[in-house]
């Protein structure tokens, strides 16, 4: 497998997690990472999932992950900055992280792979591209059920 194969997986991996997620959440692609041996993708949550329901969307994520047989390799229940990490059978590592305003990442990287060149992912964003602005801005894109609070 070349960075290119390993990319195209990567972007497999977060069109499934996304596409498991209802309502849909508006995102943008993150950058693209090239390492010595490895390549990393990124899709940066637009939506604002409010503290209320971050709950409800990691659970939504851990359960798809582990249906799909990955293994669950740490949680962090961190009110503020919860996260998920795990890897598929196939070796890469898949990760959902909050940060800074309540802004979600997922983020998939390869196993060591065969160096090549790394095109730009095809899988259009749900929601506006951003692509040349960086930092892409926080999450601005409001949400009845994911951006709500206490039911």
């Amino acid at each position: 497998m070349n960075m290119q194969v390993a990319a195209d997986r990567a972007d497999q991996i977060l069109d499934a997690v996304l596409e498991e997620l209802r309502p849909p959440l508006n995102w943008a692609h993150g950058p693209t990472s090239k390492g010595a041996c490895d390549v990393s993708r990124m899709r940066v949550v637009m939506t604002v999932v409010s503290v209320d329901r971050r709950g409800n969307f990691l659970g939504v994520v851990e359960r798809f992950w582990r249906k799909s047989g990955y293994h669950i390799k740490a949680v962090n229940k961190d009110l503020d900055f919860p996260a998920i990490y795990a890897r598929t059978s196939d070796g890469f590592g898949v990760s959902l992280s909050f940060g800074g305003k309540g802004q979600a990442f997922f983020e998939v990287d390869s196993p060591c792979v065969e160096k090549s060149e790394v095109a730009d992912p095809t899988t259009p964003p749900n929601g506006p591209s951003y692509e040349g602005v960086y930092p892409i801005p926080r999450p601005n894109i409001r949400s009845p059920f994911w951006s709500a609070g206490a039911p």
